[in-house]
């Protein structure tokens, strides 16, 4: 799968644990690339920076 693809990104969410969109509660195969990295960047890389400063 190509890293930065609509699925690499729904594929990042879940194993983090967003299975569904955090404000609408949609289900992620719904939304555009674009929407789901910005949804990647909001919370899988803020976790992994958080995590990496503790």
């Amino acid at each position: 799968m190509h890293k930065y693809s609509k699925g690499w990104f729904v594929k990042q969410l879940r194993d983090h644990g967003i299975l569904v969109h955090p404000q609408y509660k949609s289900h992620l195969g719904n939304y555009k690339e674009s929407e789901l990295r910005n949804l990647y960047y909001r919370y899988v890389e803020n976790e992994t920076l958080d995590s990496e400063q503790k």
